[in-house]
């Protein structure tokens, strides 16, 4: 039993080994083959060469072209290809899609393959791209061709996961990357060695090698050994001799098969311009896409944000086929995704910036439309070249030109470039400004983007070396921002800063000029104060205001001396008084203009003199403070809070101080309201005396103020008709209590009732008097209770007389 166990575990471990196989020596065939390949390199003729068999390559180099359809090589290949076998420098030039990429990568397969390179041997090629979009394309182009090598590639751009990259570096044998992303690994990734190198390339070597990229080479070809084979390849090649010193290149081989060909530019492109205003160009380009629906176009424009906006535009105005837009700012999977997207296509429009016109290879482009003046002629040749590519690509190329740019087709001409003009159609444009209008005044963001993108392109303009073409005095900035749908054009901050300093130097120029004018004009003269002032305010940079002549100063005289009448207290008197001269330093101090202050700094100052900003105070007709209930704080935590001074603010503490005062408020506010509600009373009751009139204790109209007291029952129905003197010592006393009856009327006035007397009430329903007398003593019992002890005694000795 324990036998069997023991060889069911060997069974299994033998089963786990078997899953990673051993790497398989390099076999003796294989060595003479590489000997054969090396001992055929110096045996190449480039004329000779009819297809890659020819070329004395591997046989796995050869399955991957023939897998991809690679069978005839076009000139660049035939020729750069037989040089770089032979360990030769080179530069490579030639039109665009004449295939440049496959003539440095199978030189790169077959250096490492016949070195045996391995992934522990580190980098062994190195290849610069100044885009991601083409770094990404080249990869993919290596991939193919070179899958069935055992050489591990990798792809090293910005946007990607810098920590997985680092992890790898060290595995990696060709090595496709940008320049930054390249030079970051370089100064940060202990890994990163490229000690081994053997082969460097530069994919669109000039533009690598310009101003922009120069500081970044520089840094990279520092730390790349001397000793190594470079390749330069571009449709437009630098033959500058400081460029190729810097990459240590002494004797490189020239590689240019196009360069006797009557243009630079593919034979099957079809190049035109047309001549036009800047606020044309929207107009023009929506009504070429609405007439090409079923093609591929392609749109170059200047600036990132110009694109991005042209792009949210037309996607609002629906011109009826796929849009895309490809630019710098946009993130690296998205852009990926847009690339991809656009060589899958059939029918579609790509806006990009230049980014798409170095090196891309975009299958079947029927269109190429430039609708921004391209800043050089090699620019214009990289635009072009995305369409009419391989050997049988056809495609059309369109320029638009304002009428100040038109000096552009002299050069184009000049490089060999055959371009021709053409007119626009009016009837056929259609330009939909109006809708751009309304889109803009409904959508804030799509103004805001169209703001931007307008000062990008006047900034971009403003950035151009070739000032005979790109003047940006010529450029009509209110009809461009109208073309875009901005009714106002929006500030350019930059060109005001620029035209200031102009207008300062202009006149610092004719300032020395005039001083010089006069020294050649009064050469004997003696004018050293004169022309030292004006040295002084030249160096001080501050124009001087003309100084007011003695004999005109005017001074006021309050304190005149002579006789003089009332009318003449005032008198201006004309008097030569000598002004001391100012030092024209402090004359520059005083006149130095302020510098502009922002609104944070405006804040600092006014916290410096500790002023209360945003405060209303109201003030009385005898002008004394009124109190606003609201600023003051009721609460004990409320006052603690105000009176801390500490910085910055502490929410939950403000909240419970917001808490604790609105208790307060809500009983202010309630006392409001009581208070509204009381007035409200108080307008109504005198309303409704002024409606009633003045009535007499009776229900008579009387002068005097009187209650109203018709709802009492009357004492001479009830008890029969009192004599004379009774009726007149009643007349005297009533005099004597009408202010005290008056009072009582006041305090139930809110209640009065008209109705028929108690009598006729008792009569008409037969109920004899006496039993209704009681009654009424007790309603009049009721009353006396909130009469006053001599009302009620006047009141009880009116009714015993009665009785």
């Amino acid at each position: 039993m324990k036998n069997d166990k023991n060889n069911q575990k060997n069974q299994s471990r033998k089963n786990k080994f078997q899953l990673y196989k051993p790497r398989k020596k390099k076999s003796v065939e294989e060595d003479a083959a590489i000997q054969y390949l090396q001992a055929q390199y110096d045996k190449i003729v480039p004329d000779e060469i009819k297809t890659f068999k020819d070329f004395p390559l591997s046989q796995k180099t050869l399955k991957g072209l023939k897998e991809n359809n690679y069978i005839t090589p076009t000139e660049i290949q035939k020729q750069a290809i037989g040089y770089a076998l032979q360990g030769k420098d080179i530069l490579g030039a030639a039109k665009t899609g004449s295939g440049k990429t496959l003539a440095f990568l199978i030189p790169i397969l077959e250096k490492l393959f016949c070195k045996k390179w391995t992934r522990l041997d580190g980098v062994g090629a190195l290849v610069i791209s100044p885009t991601r979009e083409l770094a990404y394309q080249i990869y993919e182009t290596l991939r193919k061709i070179g899958h069935l090598h055992d050489f591990s590639a990798g792809l090293i751009i910005g946007g990607q996961n810098l920590k997985f990259e680092r992890k790898r570096m060290d595995q990696i044998n060709i090595l496709i990357c940008t320049p930054g992303r390249l030079l970051q690994h370089m100064d940060e990734n202990p890994l990163f060695s490229c000690s081994q190198l053997q082969i460097l390339v530069l994919d669109e070597a000039d533009r690598c090698l310009d101003m922009g990229f120069e500081a970044t080479m520089n840094a990279i070809i520092e730390n790349l050994p001397p000793e190594r084979q470079t390749l330069l390849f571009s449709a437009t090649q630098t033959k500058s001799v400081k460029d190729l010193a810097r990459l240590s290149l002494s004797f490189p081989t020239y590689v240019a098969p196009h360069e006797q060909a009557e243009t630079v530019t593919p034979e099957s492109l079809q190049q035109s311009y047309i001549v036009c205003e800047i606020d044309e160009k929207i107009g023009i380009l929506w009504s070429f896409i609405r007439n090409h629906l079923k093609q591929k176009i392609l749109v170059f424009m200047a600036t990132c944000k110009q694109v991005k906006y042209i792009y949210d535009l037309f996607c609002k105005l629906r011109p009826g086929v796929s849009l895309l837009a490809l630019y710098g700012t946009l993130h690296q999977e998205k852009r990926e995704k847009i690339y991809n997207e656009f060589c899958r296509k059939s029918n579609v429009v790509l806006f990009a910036t230049d980014l798409a016109s170095r090196g891309l290879d975009f299958p079947r482009v029927n269109w190429v439309i430039q609708m921004d003046c391209p800043e050089n002629v090699e620019t214009y040749i990289h635009r072009a070249g995305r369409t009419a590519r391989g050997v049988f690509g056809k495609g059309e190329g369109l320029l638009m030109l304002q009428p100040h740019e038109e000096k552009l087709v002299e050069d184009l001409k000049k490089s060999k470039i055959p371009i021709n003009k053409i007119a626009v159609d009016p009837s056929k444009v259609i330009a939909p400004q109006r809708k751009i209008e309304g889109l803009l005044s409904d959508n804030t963001e799509l103004k805001q983007s169209a703001q931007r993108a307008f000062v990008s392109y006047v900034k971009s303009v403003f950035l151009m070396k070739n000032k005979e073409i790109f003047n940006i005095q010529l450029l009509d900035t209110d009809a461009y921002a109208r073309s875009l749908g901005l009714i106002v054009p929006p500030r350019i901050r930059f060109l005001d800063k620029y035209n200031a300093i102009a207008r300062k130097n202009q006149s610092e120029a004719t300032v020395s000029n005039d001083v010089i004018d006069k020294l050649k004009a009064n050469p004997d003269e003696e004018t050293d104060h004169s022309v030292d002032e004006e040295e002084e305010q030249a160096e001080v940079k501050v124009e001087k205001k003309p100084r007011q002549k003695k004999k005109d100063l005017v001074t006021f005289d309050f304190h005149n001396d002579a006789d003089s009448d009332e009318d003449e207290f005032l008198q201006v008197k004309r008097t030569n008084i000598d002004v001391e001269e100012v030092p024209v330093e402090e004359q520059s101090t005083s006149k130095k203009k302020a510098k502009p202050v922002t609104k944070a700094a405006v804040a600092k100052k006014i916290l410096k003199k500790k002023l209360k900003v945003n405060t209303k105070v109201t003030f009385t007709e005898e002008g004394d403070v009124v109190a606003d209930e609201k600023r003051d704080v009721k609460s004990e935590l409320a006052k603690q809070f105000v009176n801390e001074n500490v910085g910055g603010i502490d929410i939950e503490k403000a909240k419970e101080v917001l808490q604790e005062e609105d208790k307060y408020d809500k009983i202010r506010f309630r006392e409001k309201v009581k208070a509204k509600h009381k007035e409200q009373k108080r307008k109504l009751k005198n309303k409704k005396k002024d409606e009633e009139g003045e009535k007499d204790d009776f229900g008579s109209q009387s002068e005097s103020d009187g209650p109203d007291l018709s709802w009492l029952p009357d004492p001479d129905q009830l008890y029969g008709k009192k004599d004379d003197t009774d009726a007149a010592s009643s007349d005297g006393q009533h005099d004597g209590d009408s202010d005290n009856e008056q009072a009582l009327s006041e305090s139930e006035d809110d209640e009065v009732y008209h109705r028929p007397t108690k009598r006729k009430l008792v009569e008409s329903k037969g109920i004899p008097q006496e039993s209704v007398a009681p009654r009424k003593l007790k309603k009049v019992q009721d009353i006396s209770a909130s009469l006053s002890v001599q009302e009620a005694e006047a009141l009880a000795m009116q009714l015993l007389r009665t009785k």
